[in-house]
């Protein structure tokens, strides 16, 4: 049965950081706050943390997830990205927008789109996110929580208590989320409007 943690979603506990991070040090795929909706997520390298959240997205290895990382910084290290690519990202990092990139070899093959080996990433605008990544030191790999059949993401902590306890190890409940996922661009050939969602593409000039 999941742990569940009340957490300050402006002043995020540090205790509860800590633990957050040790149960996903320990394989843990646990349910966090972002700047657009709640996230599934796990260590980069766990293969079978990684395997729970598409059997509970009911997706296969041909669906994006992401790698949220803690700055751009961090990201640049998991993607191969250009000047202009570079000076689009400062735009809009942090925030609401998910980018598709080609990968680095930093990233493991599994968790690459199959065919074009590129992996989604953001840099969330959220202080419980960052404070997670501050604390992992590493990015966290992510999912949209959205449930499969359900029309959009599950925005209320308890509903996603009722509905993923027996699936998850943690859920931080950081309050009422949005219901809008991310923005999603691919950025590796020109600019590519994927996803319409929090996040104004306006910014990209689309």
């Amino acid at each position: 049965m999941a742990q569940f943690f009340v957490i300050h979603p402006e002043n995020p506990q540090a205790r509860l950081i800590r633990e957050a991070v040790k149960i996903l040090q320990e394989g843990g795929v646990i349910v966090y706050p972002t700047d657009s909706c709640y996230a599934l997520g796990c260590r980069l390298g766990d293969k079978h943390a990684m395997e729970r959240i598409l059997s509970i997205r009911q997706v296969d290895q041909k669906h994006h997830l992401t790698l949220v990382c803690n700055n751009l910084s961090e990201l640049a290290n998991y993607a191969k990205v250009d000047n202009a690519q570079f000076r689009m990202l400062k735009a809009a990092t942090p925030g609401s927008f998910t980018f598709i990139l080609q990968a680095t070899r930093e990233v493991p093959r599994r968790t690459l789109h199959p065919k074009r080996s590129t992996i989604g990433l953001r840099v969330p605008d959220h202080p419980v996110a960052q404070a997670l990544l501050q604390e992992l030191n590493e990015p966290i790999l992510s999912s949209t929580l959205m449930l499969p059949g359900e029309p959009e993401p599950l925005c209320d902590p308890y509903d996603i208590r009722d509905r993923l306890e027996h699936q998850v190890d943690l859920i931080l409940d950081g309050g009422w989320s949005g219901s809008e996922p991310t923005t999603v661009l691919d950025l590796t050939d020109g600019v590519t409007l994927i996803r319409r969602g929090k996040g104004d593409p306006a910014l990209f000039g689309l």
